[in-house]
């Protein structure tokens, strides 16, 4: 549920719960000293400190302002946890709305307090190319894309237009093509179309690369 704890409703937890076991407010609670909790084998509920707790309950944080000893051991840093978490428990329970679904018992958290920072730092806005910021600047914007399939006459099916199997590589996977009569005159040589046509196509990829590069270099130098 959004801005809720979940608790099974079938726990252990619950059932203390609803027996009053975590009551802020029960006298037997409020009165449970360490002497008692040690005879019982259990931690008071009650957590008192000589400066109160102040919580943020949407973003579950209990701050402790009292000082921790500079001589405290792991048994000492490890209690103080505990009544943190013991006292985040208790005002949830003593504050929070609690809601009984089909999902489970729920407790209605308050808005956050504080904004958490962020993991990273905000992405910063991508800088617009030559060609965008001349589109933008002659109010020319983006056709509208008929798709990447074509029809294919000869196998009778609907094929990409470039790509894996793309129809830009006809040329290159036919079992005939036509010979160049006058490259080959004026070269003096026998050319093979397949190969001619495949190394077109790269060099029109890698011109294209190349001027994407250059678009992109210019659009990052200041005052262009």
């Amino acid at each position: 549920m959004t801005g809720g704890v979940a608790l099974d409703s079938h726990s252990h937890l619950v059932d203390r719960i609803n027996g009053g076991a975590m009551d802020v407010d029960a006298q037997n609670n409020a009165a449970l000293s360490v002497a008692d909790s040690t005879a019982t084998g259990r931690l008071p509920i009650a957590v008192n400190k000589p400066t109160p707790f102040t919580f943020d309950l949407g973003n579950l944080l209990a701050h402790d302002p009292n000082p921790v000893p500079a001589e405290a051991d792991e048994e000492a840093l490890a209690a103080t946890a505990r009544d943190a978490a013991q006292a985040l428990i208790n005002q949830l329970l003593s504050t929070c709305e609690i809601k009984s679904t089909t999902e489970g018992v729920h407790l209605v958290l308050p808005a956050p307090q504080f904004a958490l920072p962020r993991e990273k730092p905000i992405p910063q806005p991508k800088e617009a190319t030559k060609w965008e910021r001349f589109a933008a600047k002659k109010g020319i914007k983006d056709k509208k894309r008929d798709g990447n399939k074509v029809y294919d006459e000869a196998s009778g099916d609907w094929v990409p237009k470039w790509g894996y199997k793309g129809k830009n590589k006809d040329a290159e996977n036919s079992w005939l093509v036509e010979v160049d009569e006058k490259k080959e005159e004026k070269t003096g040589k026998a050319h093979d179309a397949r190969a001619d046509s495949r190394h077109d196509r790269k060099e029109r990829v890698r011109r294209n690369e190349r001027k994407q590069r250059a678009n992109d270099s210019k659009s990052r130098r200041p005052g262009v």
